[in-house]
């Protein structure tokens, strides 16, 4: 099961990410590449505590749905609304200059994924309270997610 917490998953979806340009086209959804790299980096922030993010969970969100979604061998479902928060049409960050914006996601998921952390990590607004381990599962599976909306 790929995880954040495996050196070999981690430098996987950096060479994905790297693998991202201004200009590649989404598969599904609304935001372009740029606004993704952007989302990352938002949602990262947010779990690591710099970034107020609203819940949005109640008890079949933090258990059931959190379970299915973190190790169902199922790819996450194209579609599915973001916290507003996180959202780059909304609340998100806005895209400044794409290198920049691309190395501050690298050095957000070095952070995310690197003992001893220099944060605590603050409830999913989805899924509620979690282990490193499904924090780096979440990791994972957020950024495969996205980095196969833009074909990478």
């Amino acid at each position: 099961m790929k995880s954040l917490l495996k050196e070999n998953d981690k430098a996987e979806v950096i060479e994905r990410l790297r693998q991202i340009k201004p200009g590649s086209q989404r598969r599904w959804g609304r935001m372009s590449a740029h606004q993704m790299l952007c989302h990352l980096s938002d949602s990262f922030l947010a779990v690591m505590g710099e970034k107020a993010v609203s819940p949005a969970t109640g008890l079949t969100q933090r258990t059931l749905l959190k379970w299915v979604a973190l190790y169902a061998p199922l790819r996450w479902p194209k579609g599915v609304r973001t916290r507003p928060e996180v959202d780059q049409e909304a609340g998100g960050t806005r895209p400044i200059e794409f290198e920049r914006d691309r190395r501050q996601l690298e050095q957000l998921m070095e952070r995310f994924g690197r003992p001893p952390r220099d944060f605590e990590w603050q409830p999913h607004p989805i899924f509620g309270v979690m282990p490193e381990r499904d924090w780096m599962r979440w990791g994972y599976l957020h950024l495969d997610h996205h980095l196969r909306q833009f074909g990478a």
